[in-house]
């Protein structure tokens, strides 16, 4: 019996691709561009390995594991290198050509990368994404005469979304919508945080299923929290059970494609006393000033100082909790970001039309205070020509969310 197994295969199984998120002339549009940057640069072959770059530019959007993945860009190919844990999926999911690396040898993905590129190329590379173990194994393997970290353009790149990726992400909004409503419909007294959560996610998914049926479904959450748990944006749910005058916050994050949008409201449960009304509005106060301020020319860090300062005017920006707002695409809680394109004192990034941006001020009042918890509202505008277009429609403040 033979011993020696390959290091690489490639495993077209199916014979034909599945529908991708775009057509094939938005991936070779943006393959333009990422070409565009590696002749800027002088270079041969960008590796790509973020989840959100290999999506970005190929279509396929990896499943780690703890195995690397890549997008390997050439001056004429567009080649993912995938795991044998996922058989065809890959080359069936992706704009080019796929090749697999094996598990019987250590470092084969490695190879089947240096393989496409060469060694002793001018290479790309996303610094902030390699660890130091996979930055030593790609200088090992490539031999690169010169490396270039292009995560920072690749970036400003998708940081400017096509018409494509902008009615993808008007789609995502109104799941969201939706989502938002399921949740209201299930909030009552009683019922844990788990329970409504489950509620607005699998009206999400069944509604995602609904607008895309070639799609995959994967990572569409909720966070539901209520009381003290609404203290910061990004708690886990729980499976504490809802009470009368509880602070609540709602948040639906329908993922299609890879591609992110969000919903997020406070609510109260069937009752809002003074205080906590008083720190409610005067954070949609603030929302609906940040709205007002998104438009072509305005940098980021201008709209966070301006925010800064209505806040410090009533006397709660030491109830801020983090930066105003950011971008869309091709990200989520556990992969992808665009740093470049958030609503903060340090970025000097400034809005053009065609960028996603979100508004979403929080106030967390410390527990055992008047009014105590967590005050968020979250829209998503798009940036015109001459303003922006708000693209959220579940409606914010107390007259829609005092409920139950």
């Amino acid at each position: 019996m033979a011993t020696d197994r390959p290091e690489q295969d490639r495993f077209h199984n199916g014979g034909r691709k599945d529908a991708l998120p775009f057509a094939e002339g938005e991936y070779h549009d943006r393959l333009a561009g990422l070409r565009d940057i590696m002749e800027m640069h002088g270079l041969d072959a960008v590796v790509l390995t973020s989840m959100h770059n290999v999506a970005y530019y190929s279509g396929f959007l990896y499943c780690s594991f703890g195995r690397p993945y890549a997008a390997v860009v050439t001056a004429t190919d567009c080649i993912t290198v995938s795991a044998g844990i996922d058989a065809g999926q890959p080359w069936r999911r992706s704009i080019g050509d796929t090749i697999t690396y094996t598990d019987w040898k250590r470092d084969n993905f490695w190879r089947v990368v240096a393989g496409i590129t060469g060694t002793g190329k001018a290479i790309g590379c996303e610094a902030d994404h390699l660890t130091m173990e996979r930055a030593e194994k790609l200088n090992a393997f490539l031999s690169p005469r010169r490396g270039v970290d292009i995560s920072a353009a690749t970036m400003q790149q998708r940081m400017l979304k096509s018409p494509a990726e902008i009615a993808l992400i008007r789609q995502g909004a109104a799941v969201a919508d939706l989502g938002g409503h399921a949740i209201r419909d299930a909030i009552r007294a009683g019922v844990t945080e788990l329970e409504v959560a489950m509620a607005g996610r699998d009206a999400m998914e069944r509604e995602i299923a609904s607008r895309f049926p070639d799609a995959e479904y994967r990572d569409t959450w909720v966070w539901f929290q209520s009381g003290l748990n609404t203290d910061g944006a990004h708690n886990p749910v729980t499976s504490r059970k809802l009470n009368r005058g509880d602070i609540l916050s709602l948040n639906c994050f329908p993922m299609i494609s890879g591609y992110y949008t969000a919903l997020e409201r406070t609510l109260f449960l069937s009752e809002v006393d003074d205080a906590s009304l008083h720190i409610w509005q005067a954070n949609i106060a603030a929302h609906e000033f940040g709205m007002s301020l998104l438009k072509p020319g305005a940098s980021c860090a201008g709209v966070t100082a301006q925010i800064n300062g209505f806040l410090a005017e009533r006397q709660m920006l030491h109830y801020r909790s983090f930066g105003y707002g950011h971008s869309f695409g091709i990200l989520s809680h556990y992969y992808g970001r665009e740093a470049g394109l958030e609503l903060r004192e340090d970025i000097d990034t400034v809005l053009e039309p065609g960028m996603v941006i979100s508004m979403e001020p929080m106030l967390t009042i410390p527990d055992g205070q008047p009014g105590a918890g967590g005050y968020r509202e979250h829209d998503i505008l798009v940036i015109t020509e001459d303003g922006a277009e708000d693209i959220t429609r579940y409606p914010y403040g107390p007259a829609f969310n005092v409920v139950g």
